[in-house]
């Protein structure tokens, strides 16, 4: 049976560990809060939009903007989002395994990467596949503008290399306890062609070109915000989950260690009491003698 002064030592090792878990999962809940209301705000705009740019495509030439053409190439892209940290479950080991998985379903095309997140870098560093972007630490402080500059590169690489398709893969936010992978199309942008109501025809003002390069610009933009946020409060949640296990393994750890401490504790006394009774039975024989 292990020794008192180490069992104390482990019970308190796993108390500082508990302490730090907990507090963790603290932090990890109050972002999801915040990172779910940005979520919720964002989801609607976008789904309007989309609708918006069905609504527009139907009556303008497909054709008339490269963002709405695939290239020729025989190359595409795929956009990896991942966390910067970990403590967060399976959350980017299933993202990093479907983004494996994507590009070995299509060898005989090669797939660059984007990737987002410190844990994607990582990963694919070792990769055989050709990295055109990366971006490091855009969850610290995630915003618009951030998510602009990322789509923009993302259409600047799509344009430069005339790609056939660029995809993103990333975790989509359910629930606080539940996320799922996903793999979207991005590029070349496909809009959803509505079917209510009749088509009737517009007249543009500025011309179709103007209106088709603002709004095809932000709703690329809207759709990589969308993703990062999507992923960011995945992340929160799976982090909250698994820190609140980790918890309460450690009480059951605790608890554990507490049992085997007090049946150390008692095989020690019992056993001081019989060396004194025995050392009481040999002193009563001695005077007997």
């Amino acid at each position: 049976m292990p020794a008192l002064r180490d069992i104390r030592r482990r019970i308190a090792s796993v108390r500082s560990t508990r302490q730090i878990t907990n507090t963790m999962r603290m932090v990890a809940a109050a972002r999801l809060r915040r990172a779910q209301e940005a979520l919720f705000r964002a989801r609607p705009y976008a789904w309007g939009l989309e609708r918006l740019i069905g609504h527009l495509c139907i009556r303008v030439r497909k054709e008339s903007h490269p963002l709405l053409s695939p290239g020729t190439s025989g190359r595409g892209a795929l956009v990896v989002v991942t966390s910067d940290r970990g403590l967060c479950g399976a959350f980017n080991s299933n993202v990093l395994r479907r983004a494996t998985e994507r590009m070995a379903e299509r060898p005989e095309v090669e797939v660059g990467l984007i990737l987002v997140g410190k844990k994607a870098r990582d990963f694919f560093r070792r990769s055989a596949g050709p990295v055109l972007h990366e971006e490091v630490g855009i969850f610290q402080e995630l915003s618009v503008d951030r998510a602009r500059e990322l789509a923009e590169r993302i259409g600047e690489v799509y344009l430069s290399g005339n790609l056939e398709f660029v995809e993103v893969v990333h975790q989509e936010f359910c629930s606080p306890v539940r996320q799922e992978v996903v793999l979207r199309p991005l590029l070349p942008i496909v809009p959803h062609e509505p079917v209510e109501g009749p088509v009737h025809p517009y007249f543009y003002e500025p011309s179709e070109e103007v209106l088709l390069e603002v709004l095809l610009w932000r709703y690329l933009v809207v759709q990589i915000w969308r993703a990062l946020l999507e992923s960011f409060a995945a992340e929160q949640g799976a982090r909250m989950v698994a820190m609140e296990n980790a918890t309460d393994n450690a009480d059951e750890m605790i608890e554990e260690l507490t049992l085997l401490y007090n049946k150390a504790r008692q095989a020690a006394i019992t056993k001081e009491i019989l060396e004194v009774a025995g050392g009481a039975e040999v002193m009563r024989k001695v005077e007997q003698t």
